[in-house]
């Protein structure tokens, strides 16, 4: 198994003479370090600050509760993986919105943005929208951390189907998974695939995309897909594209 992944909001360079690459963790990542996963001297931790800036470090030693001392030589930067995935997802009802964003990071999607969709019966407005976008937010970094990311996906704020069309509008590929018996939708393994760029996928609420969001889709250059034949969960489905996608972009080899 790789290192255990640790967050930092920037990397500050040890530049005083005698520090000797020494860098400090402290704060909930320190604590968590310390009092919870007890690392002793000698163990590897990879640092990172969620954006792509990372460092391989080694443990030298521990202060208090909540400070981790590593050696830190050098902060490496990951390249941005190709094509990029943006999973625009519909808001499930209760805790599936966590549930979604914690696989789909898991997975590797790199973006997705929390759509408000007209047969979604979640609704995001004032506090209560603030507090579900927040939640949307710390469970992607925790998720990144788990699986050992070091680029976290970004989750954009809550978007309109206008603004959702206009995200469309603007990639390289653009799918909805959508299936009903009035129209034909190709299956999403056969799609021919860009292998750089941006590939949006629209994942529809529980009662479905309706007939003028589709329309407006489609006008904006999507195209109606399918990954098999059952159905699954709007929860789910988003996991189960961007796995398929990752594997046919050649980012799963």
């Amino acid at each position: 198994m790789t290192a255990p992944v640790f967050v930092v909001e920037h990397f500050v360079q040890q530049t005083e003479p005698g520090t000797g690459g020494r860098y400090v963790l402290d704060g909930p990542e320190g604590r968590h370090a310390v009092s919870v996963k007890r690392l002793q001297p000698g163990e590897d931790v990879i640092l990172t600050d969620g954006a792509g800036h990372w460092a391989d470090c080694v443990v030298l030693g521990t202060e208090g509760k909540d400070r981790l001392i590593v050696q830190l030589d050098s902060v490496n930067e990951a390249p941005r993986a190709q094509p990029r995935i943006t999973v625009v997802q519909a808001l499930p009802k209760g805790d599936r919105g966590e549930l979604a964003v914690e696989t789909m990071t898991e997975v590797g999607v790199d973006a997705v943005v929390p759509w408000q969709a007209a047969r979604c019966i979640t609704q995001w407005r004032g506090d209560r929208g603030l507090k579900a976008l927040a939640k949307w937010r710390a469970t992607a970094r925790e998720a990144g951390k788990q699986s050992r990311r070091l680029r976290f996906p970004e989750v954009a704020d809550a978007a309109t189907t206008k603004q959702v069309a206009a995200l469309l509008a603007k990639a390289d590929f653009a799918a909805v998974l959508h299936s009903d018996f009035e129209r034909g939708s190709a299956p999403l393994a056969t799609a021919e695939l860009p292998d750089e760029g941006e590939i949006v996928l629209v994942v529809g609420p529980e009662g479905g995309v309706a007939k003028d969001e589709l329309a407006l889709f489609e006008e904006a250059g999507a195209r109606a897909y399918v990954l098999g034949p059952t159905v699954l969960r709007t929860s789910t489905a988003g996991t189960a594209a961007t796995a398929l996608l990752l594997g046919r972009t050649g980012r799963w080899s």
